[in-house]
């Protein structure tokens, strides 16, 4: 979840501190991080700097427009960027925050400065419906939200500014009435791979409900120069409780900057209509919080006096800090360039619904013209960008819910038809297998997804007594809903422990809403029917209808989740790169907060 959803309770899940071990922030964020690193390894790799700067943008509003008769907006914020051709380009979407007309939102947008182009930028904000607060907010079709406005302005405009903050007004339509403030502030990217876990508890807080205890979460922010605070991460909310424990949260050096920076730590008492109540604040800094639990010691919350508000009125109610370890987060391309593998696996429907190969409506159908069909697209699409990160391209393919040669119905059957290997040679290999299969197998059925994700993890499970640096990605294309949920549900409860990850593209005009329920980006990782969590987010699905053919879009939608999803599981077992080099130790890269354009 992260920043990137409207959560499915109103809010109370975290927002950017990572899951345990995991990367801090939002999977949005940490991809376009992740792509910024390739670009920089492509250019140093050669001997070059790249020609550009990552910057990393914070936004907040004021005074919104209300669009809410009996609350509050809940907005959020969608970046784009002005292309030659005077199109929009999206780049990114914050999280929604519920009921505020004053938004600070907690996800960051990282993008690339160039001194050599005008980069002009465009940012629409947007009041999310209530009915759409449990659909992931890269999901939401903003047509069908009400649009509050926008604003734009150049980056340099942002960048040449002393304190690189910018305050723009909010227009909507071509009346131009001014209809609220959005601010954009701009912070170099740090470099520094160090990252921070805290784990916090509080005792003694104020209870703020009459029938029912506070339910308190805390918001950390960082304070820059000018004395703003710039939210990076809050915690998820403990219910009625006075003496809460948090989950861990993990945080960056890109988000705390200095170990010596000043930090402001505050704990509200949740409230549905985003009337948050303040229970305390806490300002110190990351070195003061190793102190805390050096100490064993907790630090009194205050709050500004209400007669003169420069005096501060200490309170009961305590911060301690119960655990506190420093660590090196690698990247994605840390361990890319260093040894580690990501193995491709392939699984393709072959159920009746899909509709007769011979005839031209099927989604099965070969054009001898050569015009690939969404099967053939889903392939070479996923296929021909992780070719790249599997050192023998062999690459295991299976069928399922078709009849094969011996009149039995299979829900995982080799695609080459061969009785004991699965592999098939690179790309080319998979689609001629598919094509063969097609004239040698029956389509039947049920769509049943387990038997194939089982069959997956087996693999997984196999590479790991030899070696951890191979990691497994399975790309499933359906037509149809699964008739397995709860076997499908335990396979990638059970697989969510496995160096594994999961995409599944859904093709035809089915209705696949019932498909997104294995897909966690609504905050809620998968649960069994016996209580078994899954550790992690391994699913990404995506309906193919929604791209209109654009294997590009596809490939793109399913592989934006496949770094996080790869970095969660290697920092949460401790695994680190073979060959690692640059293991940045030092606090002394992250003390410049300045935007530098030498």
């Amino acid at each position: 979840m992260g920043g990137c959803c409207s959560d499915v309770r109103g809010g109370m899940e975290a927002v950017g501190v990572g899951p345990r071990g995991g990367p801090a922030g939002p999977s949005a964020a940490a991809a376009q991080t992740e792509v910024s690193q390739a670009v920089d390894y492509f250019f140093q790799s050669r001997g070059l700097r790249g020609l550009y700067m990552p910057l990393e943008l914070s936004l907040s509003a004021s005074k919104l427009r209300n669009m809410d008769i009996l609350s509050k907006s809940d907005p959020m914020a969608v970046l784009y960027v002005k292309k030659q051709d005077g199109s929009l380009e999206e780049l990114s979407r914050t999280e929604v925050i519920l009921n505020t007309l004053n938004p600070a939102w907690i996800t960051k947008f990282t993008i690339n400065y160039q001194f050599e182009i005008v980069q002009t930028l465009v940012f629409q904000i947007y009041d999310i419906d209530t009915s759409y607060h449990n659909i992931p907010v890269k999901m939401l079709k903003l047509n069908q939200q009400d649009y509050i406005g926008g604003a734009s302005c150049a980056l340099s405009q942002i960048v040449t500014r002393q304190d690189r903050s910018l305050t723009l007004n909010i227009q909507s339509g071509p009346s131009g009435m001014h209809l609220g403030t959005i601010t954009v502030h701009a912070e170099e990217s740090v470099a520094s791979r160090i990252a921070v876990e805290m784990t916090f508890r509080c005792l003694n807080l104020q209870n703020k409900d009459i029938l029912s205890k506070s339910d308190p979460f805390l918001r950390i922010s960082r304070i820059v120069e000018t004395g703003v605070s710039i939210p990076v991460c809050q915690t998820e909310v403990i219910n009625n409780n006075l003496n809460p424990l948090w989950k861990p949260v993990t945080v960056t050096a890109q988000q705390f900057v200095s170990k010596e920076n000043p930090l402001m730590i505050e704990c509200f008492d949740f409230n549905a209509n985003g009337n948050h109540k303040l229970l305390g604040k806490y300002q110190g800094s990351v070195m003061a919080l190793e102190k805390l639990n050096r100490d064993k010691s907790g630090a009194n919350f205050y709050v500004q006096s209400s007669i003169h508000h420069d005096h501060k009125k200490m309170l009961k109610g305590q911060l301690f800090v119960d655990n506190y370890s420093e660590k090196i987060q690698y990247s994605f391309l840390d361990y890319i360039s260093n040894g580690f593998e990501l193995n491709f696996m392939v699984a393709i429907d072959f159920t009746a619904s899909n509709g007769d190969p011979r005839m031209p409506q099927s989604l099965h159908y070969i054009d001898p013209s050569g015009r690939l069909n969404s099967y053939q697209q889903a392939i070479v699409g996923v296929g021909e960008i992780l070719q790249f990160y599997d050192s023998d391209s062999r690459f295991p393919a299976w069928g399922f819910g078709g009849r094969t040669a011996d009149g039995s119905v299979s829900h995982c059957f080799n695609l080459n038809q061969m009785p004991s290997d699965s592999e098939v040679a690179g790309i080319e290999g998979i689609m001629s297998a598919y094509s063969v299969a097609l004239r040698s197998v029956s389509l039947s059925g049920p769509t049943i997804f387990g038997p194939v994700i089982n069959k997956a993890a087996e693999v997984a499970t196999r590479s790991l007594s030899f070696s951890q640096s191979k990691y497994f990605v399975l790309l499933i294309i359906t037509d149809g809903v699964i008739t397995d949920a709860e076997e499908t549900k335990n396979a990638i409860i059970k697989a969510s422990d496995l160096p594994l990850s999961i995409l599944i593209v859904g093709v035809g005009t089915a209705d696949f809403k019932e498909m997104e329920i294995l897909d966690a980006d609504n905050g809620k990782q998968l649960q069994s029917s016996t209580g078994r969590i899954a550790t992690r987010d391994i699913v990404q699905f995506v309906p193919m209808r929604e791209f209109q053919g654009n294997q590009v879009s596809i490939a793109q939608s399913l592989l934006e989740e496949l770094p996080v999803q790869f970095l969660t599981y290697m920092r949460s077992r401790g695994i680190e790169p073979k060959l690692a080099q640059h293991t940045d130790t030092s606090w002394q890269a992250n003390s410049s907060q300045d935007i530098r354009l030498s």
